[in-house]
């Protein structure tokens, strides 16, 4: 069984164009944010963040328990893509009660939303259209933590277009189920290393730089697969697992910078962060066994495709990731 381009080429690009038009989709569309941190008895310090562009916002406000009186004026100030408000507010009873997000069930985004407290205890829960509240535990249990740490990092992955652009030049480069299961795995021991180290901060890493290298990875992989259509010979052809995991290594930082705007509890940081990970895995996995499948289907339909077309994901996905390159660089 091939896993090279043969395989996906008769319909593949049709998919690719969906991704060239949302090319801010990268790591620019996050959930709404939620954070209260407490930072006297009963005061808490709010940050409030959705996504938006400029003045268009979503119609979405948080929904504070009835007894959380404001302590200080809203400060709003607006970002390229979200506006961000900060505020204090009184709550001296918080634990047990209803939290949310009014007109989430209207949108088709989730919500974060984090609270930390004074003696350490971290709450973290993630809001959905369908579940817009949620009650805060008088004390969060592991089996909470697990869930909804394993639930962010799903939803890290499957929101992160440009590692799964990564993931999906990796499919094409790979010939033979061997080969990828190989690449795919280096790929995943490479960023699980520096997710961990990143998060435990035993390295440090700036994360705008990362993530424009991580942009370049792409063009890289786009690159070479052009190269293996065309006939050339490479070592990273021959051992693709091998620029995995070298590559692996700086998805990772992007992974951990990711999951530092959520935070770790301070009770459950291993277990928060193996589950984060394990739900990074179920997610790639996830997309990996989709595009197979459907790389599957796409063979059994006979179509008649120009020549040209052969080409044209390559060429998609790099440009693309060259558009996140430049972007990025901005950033530096």
């Amino acid at each position: 069984m091939s896993l090279g381009w043969p395989m996906p080429g008769r319909c593949l690009w049709l998919l690719l164009l969906l991704a060239w038009g949302v090319p801010a989709l990268a790591h620019e569309v996050r959930p709404a944010y939620l954070e209260l941190k407490e930072s006297g008895s009963g005061v808490f310090d709010v940050l409030w963040k959705k996504p938006g562009r400029g003045e268009m916002q979503l119609a979405i406000e948080p929904a504070l328990p009835a007894d959380a009186q404001p302590l200080t004026p809203v400060i709003t100030r607006l970002s390229p893509n979200a506006a961000i408000q900060t505020w204090q507010v009184i709550a001296p009873d918080l634990r047990g009660q209803r939290i949310g997000i009014d007109g989430l069930n209207n949108t088709l985004t989730d919500a974060l939303v984090r609270i930390q407290f004074a003696d350490g205890s971290h709450w973290v829960t993630r809001l959905t259209p369908s579940a817009p509240s949620a009650q805060i535990p008088l004390q969060p249990t592991s089996w909470n933590v697990a869930l909804d740490y394993f639930g962010l990092g799903i939803e890290h992955i499957l929101l992160g277009l440009d590692h799964l652009l990564f993931v999906l030049g990796l499919l094409m480069l790979c010939r033979g189920v061997g080969l990828l299961v190989k690449t795919i795995t280096a790929f995943t021991l490479a960023h699980s290393i520096t997710l961990g180290a990143s998060v435990m901060g035993w390295i440090q890493v700036p994360v705008a730089p990362v993530e424009a290298v991580i942009a370049l990875s792409i063009v890289f992989v786009a690159l070479e697969t052009l190269r293996k259509d065309r006939g050339h010979s490479s070592l990273t052809q021959q051992a693709p697992w091998l620029m995995a995991f070298v590559f692996g290594l700086l998805h990772g930082v992007g992974f951990a910078a990711a999951l530092a705007e959520v935070g770790l509890p301070p009770l459950h940081i291993p277990l928060a962060l193996l589950c984060f990970n394990l739900g990074v895995e179920f997610g790639q996995l996830a997309f990996v066994a989709t595009i197979l499948l459907l790389f599957y289907l796409l063979r059994r339909i006979r179509m008649d495709l120009p020549r040209w077309s052969v080409g044209l994901p390559p060429y998609l996905i790099g440009s693309l990731a060259m558009f996140w390159v430049f972007e990025r660089s901005l950033n530096l």
